[in-house]
C-alpha cells in the first residue's frame, strides 16, 4: 500500500511547487492543488474492481500497458471514463464536453472540456480481477483528431497492446485507417471494440466487413449483441455461451443470464466461424478442434485467441455501448486475457558501443536500466517526464544517464499518473509506465543507469502541413511568448516556430487549423499573451521533373586570397515508387568523384551547400522533396579553394540550373470525409466540387450519408463554417494528409507570382531602411 502522509508532508513531496497531489486518507483522495481541497470518494463499483494502488514494482505477468485509439468521436474518452468507474478509480461518471457540467476525467485541460475533444494523451492506471487474478492496467487515452496524431504516435510507440474503438454506425473511418497504420508500424497487438450499438443505424456485420476489407484484419466477433439501437441490452459471449446484462447504478452490476432463445442460432454460427478461423491460424488449437469441434473448451479457445492476438495474426472483436454502460466490463476481461504482458513483447535497442547493432532487451528488473522518455509536460512548477521502463528498475535517489548528452540526473520524484493527478511511489521496474518530476530532458531521450550505452529507436514524426503568421501585440509580452513557444515545442515535436528570414514574421507550423488554433488559444489563456494570427499558409513543396546536367565554377577575387570551386554533375527526380513512405521529405546527395581533382575533405561542403538550397525552392520558397544531387567531376585550386568556396559553388549550381530541371510546386492533398443527413447529400457533394475536390466514394447508412473525397488543403480553409451552415449544425467532417500532388498550371503561376512580389517588396523595404 502507498505510504500514508498528511497534507503538509504531501505538499513537501512535490518537486519545487504546488502540483496537484492526492494522498489517501480515510478512503478518500485529498487534492492539494492550488484550486483548493477536493474530497473524492474512492470505492469499487464492480466485483472485479480492485482499488488497491501498487506503490512499487508490479508482477509482470499481470501488467497490461494499453492505449485506446480511434477515429474522432468514436467514444474513446467515454469508454475510458467507464473503465475508471468500473475499476474503482473514480467514484462518478462524467461526460465528454462538460455535458454534465464537469467533463470527463481524462480531459483535464479546460480547452478539451470546452470543445469536447481530446487534445493531449492522458495516462492513468487501474486494477481488474479476471480468472482469479488481479491485473494492473496502465492506460493511455489518445486524441482522435488528425491534428493531434503525434499523441497517438508516441503512445503506441511505448505500449504493449491497444483497444481499437470503432463506431458501430460509421464503421471504419479515415482516422481509423491512420491509427491502423500506426499500430502496424509499432507492431502493437489489438482487440477491437465496436461501440455505440445503442445508436440508430448500428450495424456490427458491416463494421466487421470493413475491418476485414479496409484494414485487412483477420478478425472474428467473440460476442453477439443482445439487440441493437434502442433494444440493445447486453452482449453474449460466444466462447462461454453466456449472456450478460448490465444493471444497477450506471451499469455497474454485470449479471450473467441464460442466452435468450432468439439469439441461440446466431451464437452457434458465430462460434463456429471463430473456431474454424482459430484452427486455421493456430496449430495447437487445430489438434484440439479436430478432436472436439463444437465441444471445444472455453479455456482452449481463450488460449488460442491470446496466442494469435499476441502474434498479431488475429484481433478479437467485442461490442457494446460505452455511453449506455454496456459491454465495458467484458472488454476489460478481454484486455487482461488476450493482450500481452511486458515479457511477451519484443523490444530492441541500439548498442552505441557496437556500431548501433540491434540488441534485444529483457523485461527483467535485475538487469541494467534502459528507459525511454516518450512524453514531457511542462507545468508551472517544473517538467513532468513520462517514462517507459524496458529493462531494469528506477528508485528514488538513484542517478540515471541521458544517452544524448551523457549527463547524469538524480531521480527526485517518481509518480503514477491518473490524468492530471499524481501519486508518489519509491520504485518502478521493467514493464512499467511512470512519470518523473524535476527532470529537464527532451521527448524521445533514452536513459540508462550508466552500465549500458543503449538507445531506443525514435518514433516517426510527420512533417507539418500548415503555417500561420503570429504576432505579439507588445514588446513586454515577448519574454512570455518565448517561454510559451519553448514549452510547446518541447511537448510537441510536430509544432514548429521560426522567424522568416525575409519578412521577419514569426511563423508557427503544425498539423492543421485546429492544431495551431489550440496553441494560439493556450498562449492567450496560460500566458496572458494577446497574440494575433494571420491567414493560414499551406506548406507547399517543390520538386523537379527531369534530369538536368550542371557545370558551374565559383570564382571570386577581391585582393588577397580568393575563392575557387568548380563542380560538374546533375540533378534528377527520385521516382515516386522509390520515394520514402509517410510523406517524409527526401533529399539525396551522391558523390561519384574519382581521384583528387576535388579533395575528399571538400565533399561535405558541397553536400551542405545543396541541402541548404533544398530548404528553399526558387519557385515558391518552400522546401524540395524527392530530389537527388550528384557531383561526378570538378576542380579545386591549391590556394583559393576552401570549404566555403565549394559550398558557394553548390549554391551557384543550384541557382543557375534549377529552372532547367522542370521544377513544379506540390500541394498537400487531404483525404476528406464528410458526414451529413441523407437529404443533404447533393449539397455536400457540391460543397466539395466547389473547392476543386474530387469525390471518391459515397455511402449511406440509415439517415446519414458519408462523402469521401480528395481535396487540396489550401481549398479546405473555412469549410467548418460552411458545413455547419448548410446542414444547420448536423454535419461534420474530418480530414487527414494523403499525399503531395502537383499543382495545376494556373494555380502554380499564381503562387509563383505572389512569392516574387513578396520578395520584391521585402527587398525594397530593406533598401529603404
Amino acid at each position: 500500500m502507498a505510504k500514508i502522509c498528511d497534507l503538509t508532508a504531501a505538499v513537501d513531496e512535490i518537486f519545487s511547487g504546488p502540483l496537484p497531489f492526492y494522498a489517501r486518507r480515510g478512503g478518500h483522495l485529498l487534492d492539494s492543488s492550488p484550486g483548493g481541497l477536493q474530497c473524492r470518494a474512492q470505492s469499487g463499483n464492480a466485483s472485479n474492481a480492485s482499488s488497491a494502488v501498487p506503490s512499487g514494482p508490479l508482477e509482470l505477468q499481470t501488467v497490461r500497458n494499453i492505449g485506446i485509439s480511434a477515429h474522432i468521436d468514436s467514444g474513446k474518452t467515454t469508454l475510458t471514463e467507464r473503465i475508471l468507474f468500473y475499476t474503482g478509480r473514480i467514484d462518478e461518471i462524467h461526460e465528454v464536453g462538460k455535458r454534465d457540467g464537469e467533463g470527463a476525467k481524462m480531459d483535464s485541460m479546460e480547452l478539451e472540456r470546452e470543445k469536447g475533444i481530446t487534445i493531449q494523451s492522458a495516462a492513468t492506471y487501474c486494477n481488474w480481477n479476471v480468472d482469479d487474478k488481479t491485473h494492473h492496467i496502465n492506460i493511455i487515452d489518445t486524441p482522435g483528431h488528425i491534428d493531434f496524431t503525434i499523441e497517438v504516435e508516441r503512445a503506441l510507440s511505448v505500449l504493449d497492446g491497444a483497444v481499437l474503438v470503432v463506431c458501430g454506425v460509421s464503421g471504419v473511418q479515415s482516422q481509423t485507417l491512420t491509427v491502423d497504420r500506426q499500430m502496424r508500424r509499432y507492431n502493437v497487438p489489438r482487440v477491437v471494440f465496436i461501440n455505440k450499438l445503442d445508436r440508430d443505424g448500428a450495424d456490427p456485420p458491416r463494421c466487421l466487413n470493413m475491418l476485414r476489407n479496409k484494414l485487412g484484419l483477420r478478425t472474428c466477433p467473440i460476442q453477439v449483441p443482445m439487440g441493437l439501437e434502442s433494444r440493445h441490452r447486453g452482449v453474449i459471449d460466444v466462447i462461454d455461451r453466456k449472456a450478460y446484462a448490465f444493471d444497477g447504478y450506471k451499469g455497474s452490476e454485470r449479471t450473467e443470464i441464460d442466452v435468450p432463445p432468439e439469439f441461440a442460432e446466431q451464437v452457434e454460427v458465430t462460434r463456429a466461424e471463430l473456431l474454424e478461423t482459430l484452427a486455421d491460424l493456430d496449430d495447437e488449437f487445430a489438434e484440439h478442434y479436430l478432436e472436439h469441434e463444437a465441444a471445444s473448451s472455453p479455456e482452449a479457445i481463450h488460449a488460442a485467441v491470446r496466442r494469435q492476438t499476441i502474434q498479431r495474426t488475429f484481433s478479437p472483436m467485442l461490442m457494446g455501448s460505452a455511453y449506455k454502460n454496456k459491454g465495458v466490463q467484458n472488454l476489460l476481461d478481454a484486455v487482461c486475457r488476450y493482450l500481452p504482458n511486458p515479457t511477451e513483447v519484443r523490444n530492441v535497442a541500439l548498442d552505441q558501443d557496437n556500431d548501433e547493432e540491434t540488441v534485444e532487451l529483457s523485461c527483467d528488473p535485475k538487469k541494467p536500466l534502459v528507459a525511454l522518455a516518450f512524453k514531457i509536460q511542462d507545468l508551472p512548477t517544473g517538467q513532468l517526464t513520462y517514462m517507459r521502463l524496458y529493462q531494469g528498475k528506477l528508485q528514488k535517489g538513484m542517478s540515471i544517464t541521458n544517452m544524448t548528452t551523457q549527463k547524469k540526473h538524480p531521480i527526485k520524484r517518481i509518480f503514477r499518473m491518473h490524468s492530471n493527478e499524481m501519486r508518489p511511489v519509491d520504485t518502478a521496474a521493467a514493464g512499467d509506465i511512470v512519470a518523473l518530476g524535476g527532470l529537464e530532458v527532451a521527448s524521445g531521450t533514452t536513459f540508462t543507469d550508466g552500465r549500458l550505452r543503449y538507445t531506443m529507436t525514435t518514433m516517426y514524426v510527420p512533417p507539418p502541413v500548415m503555417s500561420l503568421a503570429i504576432k505579439v501585440s507588445t514588446r513586454g509580452e515577448m519574454d512570455r511568448f518565448s517561454k510559451a513557444i519553448g514549452k510547446f515545442q518541447r511537448e510537441d515535436p510536430t509544432f514548429h516556430v521560426h522567424t522568416d528570414e525575409e519578412s521577419k514574421e514569426i511563423i508557427m507550423s503544425g498539423m492543421g487549423e485546429l492544431h495551431l488554433e489550440i496553441y494560439a488559444e493556450r498562449m492567450r489563456r496560460e500566458y496572458n499573451i494577446a497574440v494575433e494570427t494571420g491567414a493560414p499558409k499551406v506548406n507547399f513543396r517543390e520538386t523537379i521533373t527531369t534530369k538536368c546536367d550542371y557545370d558551374y565554377t565559383h570564382k571570386r577575387q577581391s585582393g588577397g586570397r580568393g575563392e575557387y570551386g568548380k563542380i560538374i554533375g546533375y540533378f534528377e527526380p527520385i521516382p515516386e515508387e522509390d520515394a520514402p513512405d509517410d510523406g517524409e521529405d527526401s533529399i539525396i546527395f551522391e558523390s561519384q568523384l574519382m581521384g583528387n581533382d576535388i579533395p575528399p575533405s571538400y565533399i561535405p561542403s558541397i553536400e551542405k551547400g545543396f541541402r541548404e538550397c533544398a530548404r528553399k525552392g526558387l519557385l515558391s520558397g518552400h522546401p524540395l522533396i524527392n530530389t537527388k544531387f550528384v557531383v561526378h567531376d570538378g576542380k579545386a585550386h591549391e590556394v583559393d579553394s576552401s570549404d566555403q568556396a565549394f559550398r558557394n559553388a553548390a549554391e551557384g549550381a543550384f541557382r543557375n540550373f534549377y529552372m532547367d530541371a522542370g521544377p513544379v510546386i506540390l500541394e498537400p492533398i487531404m483525404a476528406v470525409e464528410v458526414t451529413v443527413p441523407a437529404d443533404q447529400q447533393a449539397v455536400a457533394v457540391t460543397s466539395i466540387t466547389r473547392r476543386k475536390g474530387s469525390v471518391t466514394n459515397t455511402s449511406q447508412r440509415a439517415e446519414t450519408v458519408t462523402v469521401q473525397a480528395e481535396v487540396g488543403l489550401k481549398d479546405m480553409f473555412g469549410y467548418t463554417a460552411d458545413i455547419r451552415s448548410f446542414t444547420q449544425g448536423q454535419g461534420e467532417y474530418t480530414m487527414e494528409f494523403l499525399c503531395y500532388r502537383q499543382m495545376g498550371g494556373s494555380e502554380q503561376e499564381e503562387v509563383v507570382n505572389k512569392y516574387q512580389e513578396q520578395r520584391l517588396a521585402e527587398l525594397k523595404a530593406r533598401r529603404g531602411r
